[in-house]
């Protein structure tokens, strides 16, 4: 679990009791880009619809607008459908089977245990952040095809699609070889080139990490 690519994000935090609020809203900030805070559903309601988030953490029983109220007006009336996670007591279960209904995508129990909130953060994100990767992985290929082309843009493809999700890549040079019917020396140079480029990095023996972060940036320079 990369809890660094969570840096990205922006998360509305919606909570009508202080203490909880303010507790929680300074732990999230050292694993978010920026957490928005709302005192209950009413003002959660008016962030969501004006500002770019990307994941809602609302407690149910709030004053003005419930958690559940608001993310039914959000999805319903007006077609917003950020990622919810509910906070609830177990006390809540009417509220609780509103909001399976209503495909939220997490819950957390009071009272909130951080591990257990992180984790739920990065599952509900986890589509989101493979997606980002792999249409980084695409920009990135695509840029780089028209530099190199032929048959290292073919190396570059496999190494990228046979890669871990750690971005490693253990492989042989004579498994490509064999793979893409390219010859030794086309592989030994293709490699030491992505190396020289910031491509790949070499960890040890047939075990290469892709740097796709470093990658990008010069991409888009």
């Amino acid at each position: 679990m990369d809890l660094n690519s969570l840096k990205d994000f922006t998360l509305l935090y919606v909570e009508d009791e202080p203490i909880v609020r303010e507790q929680t809203c300074l732990i999230l900030k050292d694993f978010v880009k920026d957490v928005v805070v709302a005192n209950d559903g009413e003002e959660g309601l008016k962030i969501a619809k004006e500002e770019e988030i990307d994941l809602i953490i609302t407690d149910i029983m709030m004053p003005n607008l419930d958690g559940i109220s608001m993310v039914k007006t959000l999805r319903k009336e007006h077609k917003i459908f950020t990622p919810v996670i509910i906070v609830t007591a177990f006390t809540e279960t009417e509220y609780l089977l509103e909001a399976i209904r209503l495909q939220v995508e997490g819950f957390i129990t009071k009272p909130i245990n951080i591990k257990d909130l992180i984790n739920t953060i990065y599952s509900t994100l986890l589509p989101r952040l493979q997606k980002k990767e792999l249409e980084g992985c695409t920009h990135m290929i695509n840029a780089l095809s028209a530099l190199i082309g032929g048959k290292k843009i073919e190396i570059l493809k496999y190494i990228v699609d046979n890669k871990d999700k750690d971005n490693v890549f253990h492989g042989s040079y004579y498994e490509i070889m064999e793979a893409l019917n390219v010859s030794k020396p086309t592989v030994v140079n293709m490699f030491k080139q992505m190396i020289k480029a910031g491509i790949i990095e070499k960890i040890k023996n047939k075990v290469y990490r892709f740097r796709q972060s470093e990658l990008l940036g010069k991409v888009e320079k």
